[in-house]
C-alpha cells in the first residue's frame, strides 16, 4: 500500500469512527475523530497536490469541520483553507488556536461492555483508578496517577480511557497532543499549566477527573530538531506531571496518555507514567465477541459461522474487524442498488452471507504487521508496568 492510500485509509476510518461517536452523542470522542480525519484529508492534499482527487478532499475536511463547528455550539464554521484556481492550499497547521479549540471535556457515553477483551489492561486500569475511587481508605501509599497505554493502533486505547472515566464518573478532557505542538505554539506552557490547573480544580472540588492525551509520542517523544517553543512545552508538561505525582496528595486526578509508538518516548517522561500498560491486538475470544457486537445490527443470513470469521482474522485489530463488517454489509447494498431494486420502496437487500464476509477477509490484510507486534513486545518486556 501506498503512502497516499494509507493516508486515504486513515481518513476513512477517522471519518467512520466520528459518524459513529456522533450517532450515539459522544460529542467529545466525535469532535476529536472529525478533527482527526480533517487534519489526514489536509495533508494528503497538500503532499500530493496535483492529484484529482484534492477538490474532493478539501470539501469533506470543509464539511467535517463545519460539523465539529455544531457540535461545539458555534454553528457552522468557515474553513481556513480556500480553494485558488483548482488548486487545494490546505493550512500549514502552524496558526494558534485557542485553549477551547483543543480541549474537549465531553464526558463519554462508554460502558466496559463495549470494551471487548484485553482483560490484563482492563484489570491494570480498575486497580490504578477504579478502586483508589471507590475505596481511598485502603490505599496508605496513594495510588498511580500517570497511566501509558500503548500498542496498536485500533486495538481500543481511547475506548478504555473512555470507559473508565464513565465508570468512575469522571471529568474527561481529552486533547490531542499532536495539535499542541502543532497548534499552541507561542501560548504552549500557559494552556499546558491551564489544562493541569483546570483538570486539579475539578478534582479539588471532590470529582475525579482524567486528562487523556492521544499521540503521546507526537508531544514527548524524542525529537533530533527541536525548536525553542516545543522544548518549552516538553519542560512544562514534565514539570505538571511531576506536580501530580509527586505533590498530588490524595487527588483523584489522573493522566492517561496513548501512544502507537512507545520507543520514541524519552525515558524521563515514561517513568512518570507509573503504570505501563499494553494493549494488544485482539486474541480469538475478543475477536468472537467484536464479530457479534458489529453484526449484532445487520441482517445475517443463516449458518453464519462466527467462531469461523474470528479464526479466519487472525492479527487484526478491533478498528480492522469493524471495518470487514462494514464492508460486508457495502457489498451487500452495493448490489441492492446495482440491482436497481433500491428503486422499490419496499424492496430490502438480501441477507449477508458467510461468503460475502469470506471474500472481504481474502482480500484484505491486517493494518499490523508481524514485526510491529513484535516490536510491541520487546518494548512491553523491557519497560511494562501493570
Amino acid at each position: 500500500m501506498s503512502a497516499s492510500q494509507e493516508l486515504e485509509q486513515a481518513a476513512k476510518n477517522y471519518a467512520t469512527e466520528a459518524i459513529r461517536l456522533d450517532k450515539q452523542g459522544s460529542k467529545g470522542m466525535a469532535i476529536t475523530m472529525y478533527q482527526k480525519a480533517i487534519e489526514t484529508l489536509l495533508k494528503l492534499a497538500q503532499l500530493y497536490p496535483d492529484y484529482n482527487l484534492n477538490k474532493v478532499y478539501i470539501q469533506r475536511a470543509m464539511a467535517y469541520q463545519e460539523r465539529v463547528g455544531t457540535l461545539q455550539g458555534v454553528g457552522p464554521v468557515e474553513s481556513r483553507n480556500e480553494q485558488t484556481s483548482g488548486e487545494a492550499t490546505p493550512s500549514t497547521g502552524k496558526e494558534k488556536a485557542g485553549y477551547d479549540e483543543l480541549v474537549l471535556k465531553e464526558k463519554p457515553d462508554v460502558r466496559w461492555g463495549q470494551v471487548i477483551g484485553i482483560g490484563t489492561a482492563k484489570k491494570a486500569i480498575k486497580e490504578a483508578i477504579v478502586y483508589p475511587v471507590q475505596r481511598p481508605d485502603l490505599f496508605p501509599l496513594g495510588w498511580p496517577r500517570g497511566i501509558l497505554l500503548f500498542g496498536p493502533p485500533g486495538c481500543g486505547k481511547t475506548l478504555l480511557a473512555a470507559a473508565v472515566a464513565t465508570e468512575i464518573d469522571a471529568q474527561f478532557v481529552s486533547v490531542d497532543a499532536a495539535s499542541i505542538m502543532s497548534k499552541w505554539l507561542g501560548e504552549a506552557e500557559q494552556n499546558v499549566a491551564r489544562l493541569f490547573n483546570s483538570a486539579r480544580k475539578t478534582a479539588m472540588d471532590g470529582r475525579p477527573a482524567i486528562i487523556f492525551i492521544d499521540e503521546l509520542d507526537s508531544l514527548i517523544g524524542m525529537h533530533s530538531n527541536e525548536v525553542g517553543g516545543e522544548t518549552r512545552v516538553r519542560n512544562q508538561f514534565l514539570k505538571e506531571m511531576d506536580g501530580i505525582v509527586d505533590k498530588g496528595k490524595n487527588l483523584h486526578m489522573y493522566v492517561i496518555g496513548a501512544t502507537n509508538k512507545p520507543w520514541v518516548l524519552d525515558w524521563p517522561f515514561i517513568r512518570r507514567f507509573q503504570k505501563r500498560i499494553l494493549v494488544p491486538l485482539p486474541d480469538h475470544s475478543s475477536r468472537l465477541g467484536m464479530f457479534k457486537l458489529y453484526s449484532d445490527s445487520l441482517k445475517l443470513a443463516e449458518g453464519i459461522d462466527v467462531h469461523g470469521l474470528a479464526r479466519f482474522a487472525e492479527g487484526f485489530s478491533g478498528s480492522d474487524i469493524r471495518d470487514v463488517c462494514q464492508s460486508a454489509h457495502l457489498k451487500v447494498i452495493g448490489e441492492f442498488f446495482e440491482s436497481g431494486k433500491a428503486n422499490d420502496k419496499t424492496a430490502q437487500p438480501r441477507s449477508i452471507s458467510m461468503d460475502d464476509f469470506k471474500h472481504i477477509l481474502e482480500n484484505r490484510k491486517p493494518s499490523v504487521s508481524v514485526d510491529m507486534v513484535a516490536e510491541y513486545n520487546r518494548w512491553s518486556n523491557g519497560f511494562k508496568a501493570l
